[in-house]
């Protein structure tokens, strides 16, 4: 069986509603090609109990769990103190990422704030951040990651070759104009009854120019039987008097 995974996305701000997270979707299209499975994903405040409760359920419960956000200068930025907490080991400074970040910032620039992106939890291993020198960390099977979608992608990207991972993730898609969910739900059915290991999902989409659909996904670990499965959704939609188109509609 392949890992699993959780994502643990912390910030109020995801919370209020005030920014909008484009990481998961991210992380967890990478996940699957790198054959690990994405088991749950939750959304927690900037609250220490609530982040160090979680970080110590999720470790137990999952083969990996990533974390972004609340890693930066400010007070607020409080994942990496809590993931110490959550380990039962000591937030201190990390010389060689104290030295990394003194040398990146401009003299005397380099102040008691930026100082806090050196302090890891005892034991971490720095994660490499290409695009503004601070780090993310693991620990265990914890990795946190920056919560600036650009920077997270980076970091997730320097992580990922380390990542105990499995059997990548097949998928195959077919949409169509003019076809709904009502007509196609019975067939649709028949075709997840003759393939139970796999996951097959029917999304509605709309165009810019009004014209809508359903784009209908086959997903699962063994390509032989995702490619099966794609070939008899496509006849199900032909069957219903549609056109099948290959991929996914464009945006």
């Amino acid at each position: 069986m392949n890992p699993t995974a959780c994502i643990l996305v912390i910030g109020n701000e995801i919370l209020s509603g005030r920014t909008q997270d484009v990481n998961v979707q991210y992380i967890a299209r990478r996940l699957a090609e790198l054959g690990i499975t994405l088991a749950e994903v939750r959304i927690i405040p900037d609250r220490r109990p609530v982040i160090v409760d979680t970080i110590v359920a999720a470790r137990a419960a999952f083969d990996h769990v990533f974390t972004t956000g609340g890693i930066g200068p400010t007070h607020d930025d409080i994942t990496a103190p809590c993931v110490a907490e959550a380990f039962g080991v000591p937030w201190v400074i990390h010389p060689e990422t104290f030295r990394l970040l003194e040398a990146h910032f401009p003299q005397g620039e380099f102040n008691a704030a930026r100082q806090r992106m050196a302090t890891l939890p005892q034991g971490a291993v720095p994660i490499p951040n290409p695009v503004s020198a601070a780090p993310g960390f693991s620990i265990g099977n914890v990795h946190v990651l920056a919560g600036v979608p650009r920077i997270m992608r980076a970091m997730f990207e320097e992580l990922a070759p380390s990542l105990r991972h499995g059997t990548p993730v097949a998928s195959q898609s077919w949409h169509a104009l003019g076809l709904y969910e009502g007509a196609l739900a019975a067939g649709l059915t028949d075709i997840q009854e003759r393939f139970p290991g796999l996951d097959i999902g029917s999304y509605p989409f709309r165009r810019p120019d009004g014209r809508g659909g359903v784009t209908l996904v086959s997903k699962g670990l063994d390509p032989a039987q995702v490619r099966a499965a794609a070939d008899a959704v496509q006849a199900l939609i032909a069957q219903l008097g549609c056109t099948p188109i290959e991929g996914e509609p464009p945006p």
